[in-house]
């Protein structure tokens, strides 16, 4: 199995608005089309695709917004795994590349999330890659997760 991230360009643009989300997570995150247009008006947001054997069959967005009296914070906006991809582990996979891509872009020394309370499924996943609540809410109203990194996080140890 050969997996990689991919940048989004108007080749391969096709392939992501094609991911799904399953049923039962809808609410939880928007659409890929959606997530395209929000980065096309802002270009903070870095979209890009999740490959397996050069199939899209996921979807993450990340970028680096001020914050306060801090310098930045860099988020993992969105994630998701197409609902004919998951359940094969394709999650956790997904995420230690997307982490390690992160860190490498940003050099940072946290990286946040937010998430529903209700999203059961995706906090286990956090949590397992050490997310924890920091107790804010984001402006729709999701919990804020952070994790902090340190020399680890450019391991697959999770």
């Amino acid at each position: 199995m050969f997996t990689e991230i991919r940048d989004i360009t108007i080749c391969n643009q096709e392939d992501i608005l094609t991911l799904r989300i399953a049923d039962d997570q809808e609410g939880f995150i928007e659409s890929t089309q959606q997530c395209l247009q929000e980065a096309e008006h802002d270009r903070r947001f870095i979209p890009v695709g999740l490959y397996m054997d050069d199939r899209a069959v996921g979807f993450a967005m990340y970028g680096a917004f001020p914050h306060g009296e801090e310098r930045q914070r860099v988020w993992l906006d969105r994630y998701l795994i197409d609902a004919r991809y998951q359940h094969q582990g394709l999650g956790k996979h997904f995420m230690i590349l997307l982490l390690q891509h992160v860190i490498n872009r940003y050099n940072c020394s946290q990286l946040f999330l937010s998430v529903y309370e209700t999203n059961e499924v995706a906090i286990q996943l956090y949590e397992k890659f050490g997310f924890v609540f920091n107790g804010e809410l984001d402006d729709n109203g999701e919990k804020v997760m952070v994790k902090e990194l340190g020399s680890h996080d450019n391991d697959e140890s999770y």
